[in-house]
């Protein structure tokens, strides 16, 4: 399923629209270039969830949880990561199989690493502010 977004807010309204469907376990990859909406996306997603919570980009730390009345958010970065190795440090694969949802910010990079349940979201840009986000089986 495609749908367009036309600024920042539009991107977490999908996004919210997505938390709201979003269970215990389930796995999203967001795949798409520098400034397409990514970390938008997760921040309209636990904006969503957790109303006032700040989200930041973990692109230096690699993951950063935040705490909602539903489940924990697990938000990944792998655009600095170097070796997929890396993740076994953190723990991915304990995160993976928690009770929480986790959103990975080019998850293409190590596809290898993701679980079959991935469900991938990936982000077209269409000039300076519009974007088709393909959502694919996701119906939110």
């Amino acid at each position: 399923m495609d749908v367009e977004s036309n600024n920042v807010a539009g991107t977490r309204q999908i996004a919210a629209r997505v938390a709201r469907i979003a269970e215990r376990g389930d796995v999203y990859g967001l795949v798409g270039g520098l400034g397409a909406g990514k970390t938008e996306f997760v921040r309209g997603f636990v904006e969503a969830l957790a109303p006032g919570t700040i989200v930041r980009s973990p692109t230096f730390a690699l993951v950063y949880t935040y705490l909602t009345p539903r489940f924990p958010i697990h938000h990944f970065d792998f655009y600095r990561l170097e070796d997929p190795a890396e993740l076994i440090e953190i723990g991915f694969d304990e995160y993976l199989a928690g009770e929480g949802v986790c959103l990975i910010e080019w998850a293409d990079m190590f596809p290898e690493v993701l679980p079959a349940n991935t469900r991938l979201i990936r982000f077209v840009e269409k000039g300076l502010d519009n974007r088709v986000i393909d959502l694919g089986d996701l119906k939110p």
